[in-house]
């Protein structure tokens, strides 16, 4: 696949990459959205980085969370005007009426700052596209007054995304490439080299992790081997999701805070992931257990008198051994007893088989020309909200009789999930052929609810032995 062809397809939304050479970058440990902007901001038209530059700008306008105490003396004491890139939320007093915001990734809360209404009337739009925003915010401070405490003050807030983003214009664009090209594409977006692999079947299972970036609510389970990648593209590929590592969580943290009245993580985001899952502690297995279990079913959750409703997926991520690498024995014997429940484990959509994915070597870094990471992340975010895909999936699956519902959701959103990625260009179906849903869609979703099935069966043989996932199939053409 040539650079004129991306070009021509994506114009400005292609930046190179080289995971080799720019190993400085890696040093600021910037997520890979915010790399590519970096990137694509000092890059010449070939590609070319300037990196005095580069280095520069990162130091002065991406600071790390150590450099807080540096920043708040120069904004409280030196009476400076502080701009850097941060990621930003807001919250909107209802008593009061007052505004402030908070800096998640410095600790800054709600409380000890403020937001001037004439301020707000010029950026209060672009603070108000999501729960969380990032961009460049400047930061002034507001000196105790009387009876007032001092507060840091937001002046003025951009937003780091330089472009539109047309979800048309991506969907058009895939009509010029062969579905190889496309493959290798989408891998490039995700800073993966496609000539790393050995199948095209590595390649999809690589891809398979992306599933719950574009379909919402889509729970999944992945068991791999250690060094696989499965930490770097959960944390830090998207800002709209989010990966947890070990350490203990509660209902509280997971869905709502009753006493902070705050909504968790599942709330405003995409996903949550939970890493190494295997080393996670739940502080109350039968709280967490039940309030998931309504959770996965159906979006909602009820946490004493506040209910309330998001769109994350839920993905367990844990390492497993070569031993265990059997879908016909026990895999979820280390998982948290809280997953120990036949109840809840059917309800994840589907497993992935992450030992199919190679372990992470510099051959499968990208070193190329590709989609910005921050443009495909914002571009998977947004097809989460397309509801023609699933329009479709309906008209081409043929049910059969007595199909159990919670298979057949999963598998639908699965297969709803492959088209979205791999054929998002199709607005009918008679624009894919059946062999390509079939062999592209179809085929790998009922492979990943057949799994969970698997071991549903040899969780609890009472409740699902003997039962086989139902046979879904394709619809003939004309029916």
């Amino acid at each position: 696949m040539t650079i004129e062809k991306l070009r021509d397809a994506f114009d400005e939304m292609i930046v190179f990459k080289d995971l080799k050479k720019n190993n400085f970058i890696a040093a600021f440990k910037l997520p890979s959205f915010m790399r590519d902007w970096v990137l694509k901001r000092f890059q010449d038209e070939r590609g070319e980085l300037d990196i005095e530059a580069t280095t520069n700008f990162i130091r002065t306008f991406i600071p790390k969370k150590d450099d807080w105490k540096s920043i708040k003396n120069r904004v409280i004491n030196c009476n400076e005007r502080v701009k850097f890139l941060s990621k930003i939320a807001i919250d909107i007093d209802i008593k009061t009426q007052a505004l402030s915001f908070a800096l998640p990734d410095f600790d800054l809360k709600f409380q000890d700052t403020m937001i001037s209404l004439d301020v707000w009337s010029r950026i209060g739009d672009a603070l108000l596209k999501a729960e969380e925003n990032w961009g460049i915010v400047e930061l002034g401070y507001q000196p105790p007054s009387g009876t007032k405490t001092g507060k840091i003050k937001l002046l003025d807030f951009k937003d780091f995304r330089p472009y539109i983003v047309d979800l048309e214009e991506f969907k058009y664009a895939r009509e010029s490439f062969t579905l190889d090209e496309w493959i290798d594409l989408l891998l490039g977006a995700i800073d993966y080299n496609a000539a790393g692999y050995e199948s095209r079947q590595q390649k999809l299972s690589m891809i398979s992790r992306l599933l719950p970036f574009v379909e919402k609510r889509l729970n999944m389970i992945e068991l791999a081997p250690k060094g696989t990648g499965k930490s770097y593209l959960f944390g830090s590929f998207s800002r709209y999701g989010w990966l947890s590592s070990g350490g203990t969580m509660s209902r509280a943290r997971m869905f709502y805070d009753l006493a902070r009245r705050k909504e968790g993580l599942v709330f405003g985001r995409d996903y949550v992931a939970l890493d190494e899952v295997q080393t996670i502690n739940f502080s109350d297995v039968d709280e967490m257990r039940g309030v998931l279990k309504g959770y996965m079913e159906n979006g909602k959750y009820t946490v004493g008198s506040h209910e309330g409703s998001a769109d994350a997926g839920i993905v367990l991520l844990g390492n497993i051994s070569a031993g265990r690498m059997n879908e016909y024995i026990n895999m979820f014997g280390e998982l948290p007893s809280v997953f120990h429940e036949s109840a809840l484990l059917d309800r994840f959509h589907g497993f992935l088989k992450g030992w199919n994915i190679p372990r992470m070597n510099d051959d499968l870094k990208i070193c190329g020309w590709a989609l910005n990471s921050e443009y495909f992340a914002t571009i998977m975010h947004e097809l989460r909200d397309d509801p023609i895909f699933r329009v479709l999936v309906d008209e081409l699956i043929e049910v059969p009789e007595r199909a159990d519902t919670r298979d057949t959701e999963a598998i639908k959103r699965l297969s709803t999930a492959f088209l979205k990625l791999l054929f998002p260009h199709v607005k009918s179906v008679d624009e894919i052929s059946r062999d390509e849903f079939q062999t592209y869609c179809l085929n790998p979703a009922m492979e990943m609810r057949t799994i969970i099935k698997l071991q549903l069966n040899i969780l609890d043989p009472d409740e699902f032995g003997g039962k086989p996932v139902p046979a879904l199939s394709v619809k003939e053409i004309g029916r």
